[in-house]
């Protein structure tokens, strides 16, 4: 079942041209990734579970937010380790992402350590 509801049988070719299905129903839930999470971790796979749990985090959270972190999380981007924290802040505060706030704060202490907040480009 999709974010709105709709059964996987529901979303067919018609059902798109008829204007029934929208990308809502498309988008993948955090269920379903923490479901996928469940698996790898039972069949050995630690990390890659960690990548789906991440992922479930980041569903509800808004596009231009991630790519916003995106862009800080690329070397030299980021002016400082204070610009990293205050996005992982706003990670765990306001969407509740903690894995990916953890993982931004390793980022920043990871890029200080070896002067990665240095402009390049």
């Amino acid at each position: 079942t999709g974010k709105h509801g709709k059964a996987l049988p529901e979303i067919t070719l018609d059902a798109v041209l008829a204007g029934e299905v929208t990308m809502e129903d498309l988008r993948i839930t955090p269920q379903a990734l923490q479901a996928q999470a469940d698996v790898a971790r039972d069949v050995g796979r630690p990390t890659l579970a960690l990548n789906f749990e991440r992922g479930a985090e980041l569903v509800e959270v808004p596009q231009d937010f991630i790519m916003q972190v995106y862009e800080l999380l690329r070397p030299g981007r980021a002016k400082s380790k204070e610009e990293l924290l205050e996005a992982a802040a706003t990670m765990r505060e306001t969407y509740q992402a903690e894995r990916i706030a953890r993982f931004i704060e390793e980022a920043a202490e990871t890029y200080a350590a070896r002067g990665l907040f240095t402009f390049r480009f």
